[in-house]
């Protein structure tokens, strides 16, 4: 499916992570692509995140799936709504939602989070720390908007849903089919079924913390630390007061520090592979066996391509003289000459035909292998 009239520029400059934005159906032929028993088919089964809230007077409830598929049909008229994360990862016609929106960069798309409603159902006003696309696919729900919140906005007491004690909207609007509300990070927001049969496709976008970033690189960088790499002072001189330290010697712990936190080339691998790190961790999309280069060589000269695992992470980093680094589910690929032209291909595109001239290049069979080998991409037609 393809969008329509959508102006991607103004959108950046006036609206991304500033004010949400109401858009109306801006599809050539809108088609909800999941079924509301498919979904629930996906909340039953094992490796799959799925929620389950549930709302009677005041009171929520929150269960965590896999579900028994009885369990659905005992709800009767409950408010109640399903989510179900990283829908994308397992029904391709769910992961081409995202690419009207690759705009914003690969590195930042998180996944498409699936829900379903009861009439009236829905999880209660909140506010979240990512930007998300809500695109109506089935039935209506009419959205309100709140004002922009931060960790000072008060919260209900529960235990595991964090929503907000107080909510006044400024603005509310009821979504078809096709239409898409966008929210910014912190912006409150509350979302309610109008009738059965309601689907929502969330499509987030992450955003890491500074915590998150300082303390995944310098636990990094610990792992990589010598213990013998230590303090040394060879210029060493008498000083009038052995109690001070001094500033020669601050300086130079300091640089100790700063040497290896500042080292750019080093934070951009990291980061990559950080950041390409699967999801889901435990899933694995490997093959039965490994590949061989004698089949990626016939595949290839019939003309097969290769296609990318929706549930894979894939990112480059240019360096100097045109090479590369590829990262795909936290691994790095050092890329050059066709396999750093097919790294930007596959980061771009989830379906890529190589020339005929590839099944000669040794490193760029290395790295298709190796890429097979993870479950990363897959031959087409496998």
């Amino acid at each position: 499916m393809q969008i329509l009239n959508f102006d991607i520029d103004l959108f950046l400059r006036d609206y991304w992570q500033k004010k949400p934005l109401l858009i109306r159906n801006l599809w050539t032929a809108w088609a909800n692509p999941l079924e509301p028993d498919e979904l629930a088919g996906l909340a039953c089964e094992e490796g799959v995140e799925s929620r389950l809230i549930r709302q009677k007077g005041g009171t929520w409830t929150l269960d965590h799936g896999p579900f028994a598929a009885e369990r659905f049909g005992k709800l009767g008229r409950e408010r109640w709504t399903l989510l179900v994360q990283a829908v994308d990862h397992h029904v391709p016609e769910v992961a081409a939602l995202i690419d009207p929106f690759r705009f914003v960069p690969n590195w930042r798309i998180d996944d498409v989070m699936v829900s379903y409603a009861a009439d009236q159902g829905g999880v209660g006003p909140h506010f979240d720390q990512y930007d998300v696309f809500l695109l109506q696919g089935l039935g209506r729900r009419c959205w309100r908007v709140g004002p922009r919140c931060d960790e000072n906005s008060a919260l209900l007491p529960h235990d595991d849903l964090r929503l907000l004690a107080e909510f006044e909207a400024v603005d509310e609007w009821v979504l078809e089919p096709g239409d898409i509300l966008y929210v910014p990070p912190g912006f409150a927001h509350d979302g309610v079924a109008v009738g059965d049969d309601c689907m929502t496709y969330s499509i987030g976008f992450r955003a890491p913390s500074r915590s998150e970033l300082i303390g995944g690189w310098c636990d990094h960088l610990l792992d990589r630390l010598e213990e013998d790499d230590r303090y040394a002072d060879p210029d060493l001189r008498a000083q009038d007061n052995p109690g001070e330290i001094a500033p020669s010697a601050l300086a130079r712990l300091q640089a100790m520090i700063a040497d290896r936190l500042m080292d750019a080339d080093g934070f951009a691998r990291w980061f990559g592979e950080y950041n390409s790190s699967p999801k889901y961790a435990e899933a694995d999309w490997r093959p039965e066996r490994p590949v061989t280069r004698r089949e990626l060589q016939a595949h290839l000269a019939e003309g097969g391509g290769l296609l990318r695992n929706p549930a894979s992470r894939f990112s480059f980093i240019r360096r100097d003289g045109g090479s590369l680094f590829l990262f795909a589910d936290g691994q790095s690929f050092e890329c050059a000459g066709a396999a750093a032209a097919f790294a930007r291909q596959i980061c771009a595109k989830d379906h890529v035909v190589p020339g005929p001239e590839t099944a000669d290049d040794p490193a760029w069979l290395t790295l298709i292998a190796a890429l097979i080998d993870r479950g990363s991409v897959a031959l087409d037609g496998d």
